[in-house]
């Protein structure tokens, strides 16, 4: 089973974040959350989870040794005993997904609700998701529902990062898509 985020399908209605945050492990914190595409311009939501990364950026930098990642490639929160609060980990992320929760003192973000992926059961987000822009299945089933692709090779620069979290994209050449922040900002002040 593996997780496909299809953000063209995302409609904005929080359901993942509320379920999220039902989540037993998570007391009564979403790890996900709806970022607008563009605020200014239209209601377009996305939703932004942990993308699972195969050398995840945030535990090469934490200093407290405090990020672990599973034997299944789940990078998990970290630890709170171990967690200095030190900010690394969001700064690093080429997603931007880790948040420092400041009353837990401890960094937390999406862990693909290991308590229930580990026991044969789909993330809380992807069961209440009404659109299907969060999926928890295989890659044939996806295949065979939507015309977009499943990527999860992702460039940063001269940082080429896989991640088991899939993304879908309309159908495309390339089998990993490109950021170019530097080019993205160059835009912004125009």
């Amino acid at each position: 089973m593996e997780f496909f985020i299809d953000p063209s399908r995302c409609i904005g209605c929080q359901a993942c974040v509320h379920a999220c945050a039902e989540c037993e492990s998570h007391r009564g914190v979403s790890m996900i959350h709806l970022d607008y595409v563009d605020r200014s311009s239209s209601p377009q939501t996305t939703p932004t989870v942990c993308m699972h990364c195969e050398d995840p950026t945030c535990a090469r930098v934490c200093p407290a040794d405090a990020i672990k990642q599973t034997a299944e490639g789940v990078v998990q929160s970290a630890l709170q005993p171990r967690c200095i609060g030190c900010s690394n980990c969001v700064l690093a992320c080429p997603f931007g997904v880790p948040r420092y929760l400041g009353e837990m003192d401890q960094m937390m973000k999406c862990d693909m609700c290991y308590d229930r992926t580990s026991a044969d059961l789909k993330p809380m987000c992807a069961t209440v998701c009404p659109s299907g822009a969060l999926f928890f299945g295989t890659k044939e089933e996806i295949e065979q529902k939507r015309q977009e692709k499943p990527i999860n090779r992702f460039t940063f620069g001269r940082q080429v990062v896989t991640t088991k979290v899939h993304l879908m994209v309309g159908d495309t050449a390339s089998d990993e898509m490109e950021f170019d922040v530097a080019s993205f900002c160059e835009g912004v002040g125009s």
